[in-house]
């Protein structure tokens, strides 16, 4: 399973880019599909408001020093992605209306899990970052949206992540914590990326060309979460709702494009405190039950920004980057986590759509959660790491990314990457580890 999809794809970039051939025939560089436009038959669909899309991602990780486990091997990990997305003007004659349906498959299994991070506590940052809820299938999307008031007003309601508009994030990084909302990596299991979907509501208001506010409800139910519950569309073990609010501005600084995001979310379900129990002591002692919080609330930032372009080509030059979310103490292992990069596209001439990438990432655990580890520990009478039942207590993890993009062809690119991680887990006695790695990305 870990040679077939690699050898696979790059056999064939390889055989595409040998031979010239028209941008309309299967293999060819220069379309969008490795299939090519099916004679014609795909443009012309695309015409007339559908579009059909087939996708792969597939990410190697391989521990190349380091890491809780030094025993060296590497894990294989992918995901299919089946979508249709029908232009309702065109089709029906709604006016500007969309409707997205999307399926997706994952399976496989990431170097993070028994190699790089203690298993008694996981981790924060997965090195490959499409493994994940579950080797299924999932219902990712489906939605209808619609405009109104010559598109001032946007709408959209069905089922999709909140990451899929909120707090948003391109994601060509394997490193998870590079890639995509990260709201969802820290907050703690209430707000659900992709490619879990809930039943929601997203009602966006552009102020201007290049600012708009944004709003949405969200279904808060852990069930969707579970493998058997994919295509799960009943309302059965929902908790509440979390509620993101944004405001998105997208300047062009220079002549460059940026995008700056600012949100908050919250919560209406009830959030487990990491401390304390209903008479605000410590649980780990007392024995008695966590108590509960009636809600549970946070906050984020993130800035992309082009810098540099060149005259030949603006999409060619900088960009910078930074994303940052802040979480509540009372009732999240994680109180804030800082992220920041670069990313260099069309570097070399010959290479022009080629990219290099760099990020560190610093993700902080609450000091009330480091402290419950401590105490239960303590009531426990342990105090040795290496003892099987000792609760390892995790404080701060760093994550840092380099790949380089190569652009086989407009269907395919594979970004080989290192990857270095301080502190797996946020567990001090783990050994950092550095991590090879493999992302491929293609469209049939």
């Amino acid at each position: 399973m870990l040679q077939l999809p690699k050898t696979c794809y790059i056999g064939l970039a390889l055989s595409a880019l040998a031979a010239p051939t028209s941008a309309s025939e299967m293999f060819a560089s220069d379309s969008p599909w490795m299939l090519g436009d099916w004679g014609g038959t795909r443009s012309e669909l695309l015409e007339k408001g559908y579009d059909f899309t087939l996708g792969y991602t597939g990410e190697m990780g391989s521990n190349l020093q380091g890491g809780y486990d030094h025993d060296r091997t590497a894990r294989y990990s992918d995901q299919f992605t089946f979508g249709s997305h029908l232009d309702l003007e065109k089709i029906l004659g709604w006016h500007d209306t969309e409707f997205q349906l999307t399926i997706t498959e994952r399976h496989g299994d990431n170097i993070s899990n028994d190699r790089i991070n203690d298993p008694r506590v996981g981790g924060f940052t997965s090195a490959q970052e499409v493994w994940g809820r579950g080797e299924t299938w999932r219902l990712t999307q489906m939605w209808i949206k619609q405009k109104y008031f010559d598109g001032a007003l946007d709408v959209k309601f069905g089922r999709f992540g909140e990451g899929e508009d909120f707090n948003s994030f391109p994601c060509d990084f394997q490193n998870l914590a590079f890639c995509g909302s990260q709201v969802g990596n820290w907050v703690g299991g209430i707000w659900y990326n992709w490619p879990v979907s809930q039943w929601a509501l997203r009602v966006r208001y552009n102020l201007n060309d290049t600012l708009y506010a944004q709003v949405g409800v969200f279904e808060q139910n852990p069930s969707n979460l579970e493998s058997g519950n994919g295509f799960k569309l009943s309302g059965s073990g929902t908790q509440g709702a979390v509620i993101p609010v944004e405001l998105v501005w997208s300047p062009q600084v220079n002549g460059l494009k940026g995008e700056y995001r600012a949100g908050y979310y919250y919560s209406n379900a009830k959030a487990q405190d990491v401390l304390k129990d209903s008479n605000g002591q410590p649980a780990a002692l007392s024995g008695a039950a966590y108590r509960s919080s009636s809600s549970k609330h946070g906050l984020w930032l993130g800035a992309q920004q082009q810098v540099t372009s060149l005259a030949s080509d603006q999409s060619r030059g900088l960009s910078l980057f930074a994303n940052a979310t802040v979480h509540d103490k009372k009732t999240n292992a994680i109180d804030n986590y800082v992220q920041a990069g670069l990313v260099y596209r069309g570097p070399f001439d010959a290479r022009a759509k080629d990219d290099i990438g760099f990020a560190l990432a610093r993700v902080h655990v609450n000091p009330a959660y480091r402290k419950n580890a401590r105490l239960a520990n303590q009531a426990a009478g342990l105090y040795d790491y290496d003892n099987p039942g000792f609760l390892p207590v995790q404080d701060t993890e760093y994550s840092a990314e380099l790949y380089y993009g190569i652009h086989l062809a407009d269907w395919l690119t594979v970004r080989p990457n290192l990857q270095y991680i301080r502190h797996p887990g946020g567990v001090s006695q783990v050994d950092g580890a550095l991590i090879g790695g493999l992302k491929i990305q293609s469209s049939f």
